[in-house]
């Protein structure tokens, strides 16, 4: 199939649903895209990951990403000090062991 027959094809699914509404209401809508996960993630294992993640996986490191966001978020919505002490003491573990994650798999 041509390059031009194929991008029309799919132009037309786009606008399809769109118009059934399929894009409202998504995660995030409205906000701008956070990357930093993404280029946080060393180039010669971001294929892969895209793999297992569609695949339903989630590598440690991913969850590590998740649960250090998560944490922050709770940090700034804290408003008792003994909490936040202890979620920011949660979030360095958390940086350390992704940060050594991330360090071990550079030197493989």
């Amino acid at each position: 199939m041509p390059i031009d027959k194929y991008l029309k094809g799919t132009e037309a699914a786009i606008r399809e649903a769109i118009e059934r509404g399929d894009f409202e209401n998504l995660k995030g809508k409205g906000k701008p895209l956070d990357l930093n996960e993404y280029f946080d993630t060393p180039e010669e294992v971001r294929l892969g990951y895209s793999i297992l993640k569609n695949a339903g996986y989630i590598p440690e490191e991913m969850e590590l990403l998740n649960q250090i966001s998560g944490l922050r978020d709770e940090i700034h919505a804290a408003t008792d000090k003994t909490k936040r002490t202890e979620l920011q003491n949660k979030l360095g573990d958390a940086q350390l062991k992704y940060n050594l994650l991330m360090e071990r798999n550079r030197s493989r």
